[in-house]
């Protein structure tokens, strides 16, 4: 089922023979830019009609009654409601570890910088509702917002045919157990244009979504692509794309858990990617074997054959786990499984991941609700620059400089010489003019 790339022998740079989903966000992004464009000149008709045309619903009031919101919650399974509160707890206990606090670093006597981390005031958090809906992606972008002390936050997610227009109402009762109120029944490229730009949300013209400041949550290529043309008038978090796993294994890996867990990552969506790297061909054929036997049997069995067999999955064998560990390192997985002796040593060793499950009982799976980390992380190879959602996602560091006169004085001289080096004589005049005359 898994197409083989076999760089036994040696290789220096494998990252191009490596099996990667291909997508060409710059070409979705001409294909949304006029949705946007109508969003950003006409507001609420343009949210109204590009829903109509892609998620078949044609809404009158687009924000969430804040009752319904409530409603919501009452709804919920208890095993449901017990399990969303579980993941809210853990995430919030490690994302509280992540607050940043504000440092003074003394220069020299009399001069100071003082690094503040500040909030972002309002932000928008995208939930997708296609193939599948997300109330842990609530939970995974509202917990650390509201740990770095985000001010403002508004959700969006698609709405629903068979929720009367609204969005899935198990993403509603999660922003409930949040805390969160503000929710608009909007998704795709017209949600985020109204994040970003803001409309009247009702025919009355009576509510309005103002803009936010910071756009964050994962979506499909259109949304990735909305965020890519609205980067700069918004913030974004990254531009996610299809979901991925890598697994890297040896004999000691057991082929049933290494099977489902490549499963349980293509089950999102056809072009979800899973990648298995190892230097046993018996431990690939016992996972052949059982992705043959468990592949027919999960609910979603055609959509995740279609992305086992896709080229972005697929099996690469090395030599052994030092030649694995450069493979990971360069296809820099979105999440990184170690099933292999001594694992978390190899763990260690990484550079580029997402996140890293660690041992054959910390599947990724454990990741996506319940670890207490956060499930919004890089993919496409940007793990080898870029993090995950955090609390430092939601924060700016602004600078404090405090000079006195004397701390001023004394530096004076190397300022002047570096400004008439650039040729930027003024640079030097605004601390010379401080002390022409026998100022202090």
């Amino acid at each position: 089922m898994l197409n083989r790339i076999d760089l036994r022998g040696g290789l220096r740079d494998p990252r191009r023979l490596l099996p990667r989903a291909q997508l060409d966000v710059s070409v979705a992004v001409e294909r949304i830019r006029p949705v946007v464009e109508a969003v950003r000149e006409h507001g609420y008709p343009a949210i109204r009609e590009a829903s109509e045309r892609f998620d078949g619903v044609c809404p009158e009031v687009l924000r969430v009654p804040v009752e319904t919101i409530a409603a919501a919650e009452g709804t919920l399974d208890p095993e449901v409601r017990a399990a969303l509160l579980e993941s809210i707890s853990r995430a919030r206990r490690v994302h509280a570890d992540q607050r940043r606090t504000d440092h003074t670093t003394q220069v020299v006597p009399g001069g100071t910088v003082t690094e503040r981390w500040v909030p972002v005031d309002r932000v928008g958090l995208y939930v997708p509702g296609g193939l599948a809906m997300y109330p842990s992606t609530v939970v995974m972008n509202v917990v650390p917002a509201q740990a770095a002390g985000v001010h403002s936050l508004v959700v969006v997610s698609p709405p629903q045919k068979d929720n009367g227009g609204l969005p899935d109402p198990r993403v509603l009762a999660a922003c409930a157990l949040l805390g969160v109120d503000e929710v608009y029944a909007v998704g795709g490229a017209q949600a985020v244009a109204m994040l970003a730009y803001g409309a009247a949300v009702d025919a009355a013209g009576e509510a309005h979504c103002t803009p936010v400041d910071m756009i964050t949550g994962p979506g499909n290529i259109w949304v990735t692509a909305a965020k890519r043309l609205l980067r700069g008038v918004v913030g974004i978090d990254a531009e996610a794309g299809p979901t991925e796993i890598a697994i890297l294994a040896d004999d000691t890996a057991d082929p049933v858990h290494v099977a489902a867990d490549l499963i349980s990552q293509a089950e999102h969506d056809p072009l979800a990617a899973s990648v298995l790297v190892t230097p046993s061909v018996e431990l690939v054929e016992a996972v052949e074997r059982e992705l043959a036997r468990q592949v027919p049997a999960t609910k979603h069995a055609e959509r995740v054959t279609t992305a086992l067999t896709g080229e972005q999955s697929g099996v690469v064998l090395v030599d052994d786990l030092d030649a694995g560990l450069r493979v990971v390192d360069a296809y820099a997985a979105e999440h990184l499984e170690i099933q292999t002796r001594d694992a978390r040593d190899w763990a260690l060793r990484v550079r580029n991941a997402g996140a890293i499950f660690v041992g054959a009982w910390s599947p990724v799976s454990l990741g996506d609700y319940c670890a207490g980390s956060n499930h919004v992380l890089p993919t496409g190879g940007c793990a080898r620059h870029s993090s995950g959602l955090s609390v430092q996602s939601f924060l700016r560091g602004i600078h404090l400089v405090e000079y006195t006169s004397q701390a001023l004085r004394e530096v004076a001289p190397h300022v002047v010489t570096l400004a008439t080096v650039e040729d930027l004589p003024a640079h030097g005049q605004a601390v010379s003019a401080r002390f022409a005359g026998g100022s202090a």
